[in-house]
């Protein structure tokens, strides 16, 4: 099948300094694919890249496609209209706004909005629509973040460190959401909770230094202890433990592990 997002040979400039330096992979057209790397080598960079956030002083060479269609040199708005949904780091919800205002924001114009299925999968954000989003939990922001980008059709799904910072119950109630959602749409994920990327991720591109040093099969990665290790800094025993298996691999990843 043909991916739905192509990168090739990205190059990123901000502040005179070269983040990203002829990045290139594909997105395939169904499941999680995961961008993972060691903190500062350009992942956030590269959702920022592609969704046209990055800053006006800034310099983006290469090719963004999405399908057939080149991603570069369109505005934000543009591309969220075409389907590029974002999820951003640190969610950034409007505080001063209530739920239900930043999820009226997000309606795209001439479309009907998804609000059965956001609150089929986020009942709270129902419940506090008349809430200011700046007093909602970290939680409940990500909810948020992450039901304003579902309540319109998407090609693609980009999401940023989505359990960065939460509580680890409310780590497996987004990993839910999340592995529901790529059911029916394909999802860029920037993820450092390895459990969760087990969990989720089919596909694997891992950056070093403002390059790819890795691509292939997410579950493969984890299991190679020295790989995991010299590529992220950290083992895979950390997602192998029975209490992460328990807690957070789905009934499937499960079985398939016990034979």
């Amino acid at each position: 099948m043909e991916p739905v997002l192509t990168v090739e040979d990205l190059s990123v400039r901000i502040s005179g300094l070269h983040i990203l330096q002829g990045v290139s992979f594909t997105v395939a057209p169904t499941g999680v694919t995961v961008l993972l790397g060691r903190n500062g080598v350009g992942k956030t960079t590269t959702l920022r890249a592609i969704v046209g956030l990055t800053p006006p002083a800034g310099e983006v060479r290469g090719t963004i496609r999405m399908g057939a269609q080149s991603l570069l040199a369109r505005p934000t708005h543009r591309l969220v209209r075409g389907g590029l949904g974002y999820v951003p780091e640190d969610r950034c919800v409007f505080a001063g706004l209530t739920v239900a205002e930043n999820l009226r924001l997000a309606e795209r114009r001439g479309t009907i909005p998804a609000y059965d299925k956001v609150f089929a999968l986020f009942p709270e954000l129902d419940r506090r629509g008349r809430q200011r989003a700046g007093s909602l939990s970290g939680g409940q922001q990500q909810m948020l973040a992450i039901g304003r980008v579902l309540l319109n059709d998407n090609r693609l799904l980009l999401v940023d460190e989505p359990t960065k910072g939460l509580a680890p119950k409310v780590v497996t109630e987004v990993a839910e959401v999340l592995e529901r959602v790529a059911e029916s749409v394909p999802v860029l994920l920037v993820e450092q909770n390895l459990a969760v990327v087990r969990r989720l991720a089919r596909d694997a591109v891992v950056l070093a230094a403002g390059r790819v040093a890795w691509t292939g099969d997410a579950r493969e990665l984890l299991l190679e202890t020295a790989l995991t290790k010299s590529l992220l800094g950290v083992g895979s025993a950390e997602v192998s433990s029975p209490s992460a298996r328990s807690e957070l691999a789905s009934p499937a990843v499960a079985r398939k592990d016990r034979h």
